[in-house]
């Protein structure tokens, strides 16, 4: 089926802008998906991805945070927290239109926005990460690192989904007061973390301390060869959507 364009209310009260694909024969579980910190909904590969997976049987709803891509709002007012409760609202929002079993999927910081939402989702019965880091804190040096004056002055620019924005202190700030580790380590239920050994921007070293926090059920897939985007090759969307419907098959009870 064609995808259809959703709109909800976000964490600030504007309008998130959001894509919800599903199979023409009803939907095993839905999948919530969370795009990258430098990206929207409309990177190229996670366009892979949500057809992979309907093509697996699963939805996908796929929306841009507050004020990135097509999503009202001001960036500048946005930080992880607000993150966590624009992904509640998606959640909300996918279960009203597929009243189905829920998986996270989060992409790099959206990966680690999964992790730490997941506690506020109950419904959700499977978490999986791409390219994820295993602490807020590492994605914080990056943008130290990564952005120019943003060290010295506390502000800097930087691009999100093809547009320039202003960043500050207080994004800093509140990426420095999660404890990431708590959260994983409390999850709960069954965790799949995909990564690339060959990953520059979050290297594999996080996904084998996020491995080593978490608790069974959880699984560390390699993606031998992947970019950090998955932009590179789609099979590297194809074996992502396969282990993810493999493992929602083995946990979503039957329809009667």
């Amino acid at each position: 089926m064609p995808a259809a364009r959703v709109s909800f209310a976000g964490a600030l009260g504007t309008p998130l802008a959001a894509r919800l694909e599903e199979p023409s024969t009803g939907a095993l579980a839905a999948v919530l998906f969370a795009h990258c910190f430098t990206c929207s909904k409309d990177l190229r590969a996670a366009g892979w991805l949500s057809r992979r997976l309907v093509e697996r049987g699963l939805a996908c709803l796929r929306f841009d945070f507050t004020g990135i891509g097509e999503s009202e709002g001001d960036f500048a007012a946005t930080n992880f927290s607000t993150n966590l409760d624009d992904l509640v609202a998606a959640a909300g929002a996918l279960r009203e239109r597929v009243p189905r079993p829920l998986v996270l999927l989060g992409h790099s910081l959206g990966g680690a926005a999964v992790l730490a939402a997941a506690g506020r989702i109950p419904d959700a019965v499977l978490v999986a990460t791409l390219a994820a880091p295993a602490d807020t804190g590492h994605f914080r040096d990056t943008l130290l690192r990564n952005t120019p004056g943003l060290a010295e002055t506390g502000a800097g620019e930087i691009s999100l989904g093809g547009q320039r924005f202003r960043i500050g202190r207080a994004l800093l700030d509140d990426l420095a007061d999660h404890r990431l580790g708590d959260a994983v380590a409390a999850l709960g239920r069954p965790l799949l973390i995909f990564h690339s050994p060959a990953d520059r921007t979050v290297g594999i070293a996080q996904a084998h301390r996020l491995f080593d926090l978490a608790r069974h059920p959880k699984s560390l897939i390699a993606l031998p060869g992947a970019d950090h985007l998955l932009m590179d090759d789609p099979r590297d969307a194809d074996l992502v959507a396969d282990v993810v419907a493999a493992w929602a098959r083995r946990l979503v009870p039957a329809s009667p």
